[in-house]
């Protein structure tokens, strides 16, 4: 008898774990990952009740943008940035804020694979941000 996987936003992902274990003692953790590897749904599984802001979203893309400092400024104190990657100029913003406010858990980012080798983002997060990286789910 095969599993039933109708619901794949139900499909236990061994990271849970560790995920809420960097929220617990770090200012911003970062979701790391190929594209459909379930990065998005894991950051809303963790913490249910987080805000969850994507910069897939052309307002939210355009306001991050136009104003980095502004737009990490006006989010609430613990959000999950999807897709981070679309915006590099948001790198500074977020380690101003962290540095301001280094309480655990404020900022959950989600990105491509490729996302630590966008320029000084791993430098200017250093000692800020655990990275964790989410393997596709294998049929």
């Amino acid at each position: 008898m095969k599993a039933d996987v109708s619901q794949p936003n139900d499909l236990p992902r061994c990271l849970r774990g560790a995920v809420e274990a960097a929220l617990a003692d770090t200012p911003v953790v970062c979701l790391l990952g190929p594209r459909q590897s379930g990065k998005s749904t894991l950051a809303r599984l963790c913490e249910p009740d987080r805000r969850y802001v994507s910069l897939g979203d052309k307002g939210y893309f355009a306001l991050a943008q136009q104003d980095p400092e502004g737009f990490i400024d006006n989010l609430p104190e613990q959000v999950a940035i999807d897709e981070v990657q679309r915006v590099p100029e948001l790198t500074l913003a977020i380690k101003r804020s962290v540095d301001a406010n280094r309480k655990a858990g404020r900022l959950m980012l989600t990105g491509s694979a490729n996302l630590l080798q966008l320029p000084r983002l791993a430098d200017l997060l250093a000692g800020r941000m655990e990275g964790l990286y989410l393997d596709p789910l294998k049929t």
